[in-house]
């Protein structure tokens, strides 16, 4: 994960940063530079060996961001948390131009919520050379409507969506 090391012969613990000042948890507490550092300390001492850093929400209803007010509000971050701790850096985007602004401040993997779908992110995310967690969403975030969205059996998801598209796993 950049330039750390994630064993995976053990369990990990992922810290959640909301860059947001929509997030669905944490009601954008975290949206100024010097909440969100303190926040991933606190995450870190607490045992997170990982931070997610996210800067789009993606809570029902919530409405998309444009590419540069996600940089905006997700780079700083990412080069703050890079500098002053000692922990893996994910960047949760499914945007293109923040996959490629946050890999030279320190992110160490991609989380993306889209799988890598939006135009650009499958190429982006290869250029920057980091790992890739492919994750799942029903619909947009925009008309996704919670619990309806939540999925019962996961194999039968996998064989529909997943296997189609595994060459594009890299």
């Amino acid at each position: 994960c950049g330039n750390r090391v994630l064993d995976l012969a053990h369990t990990h613990v992922m810290g959640i940063l909301n860059a947001t000042p929509d997030s669905f948890s944490d009601g954008g507490r975290y949206s100024q530079l010097d909440a969100a550092l303190r926040h991933a300390e606190a995450m870190v001492l607490a045992g997170a060996t990982l931070i997610d850093v996210g800067g789009e929400s993606t809570r029902p209803g919530a409405r998309p961001v444009s590419p540069a007010q996600e940089v905006e509000r997700v780079a700083p971050v990412v080069e703050i948390i890079a500098r002053e701790l000692d922990v893996i850096i994910s960047v949760d985007t499914s945007t293109p131009e923040v996959m490629l602004a946050t890999a030279g401040l320190g992110a160490g993997m991609i989380n993306d919520v889209r799988s890598l779908q939006r135009p650009g992110a499958l190429e982006a995310a290869a250029s920057t050379g980091l790992p890739v967690c492919l994750m799942h969403m029903q619909g947009e975030p925009g008309t996704s409507v919670w619990p309806r969205g939540l999925i019962g059996n996961s194999s039968s998801l996998i064989r529909v969506l997943v296997l189609p598209r595994r060459w594009n796993i890299i």
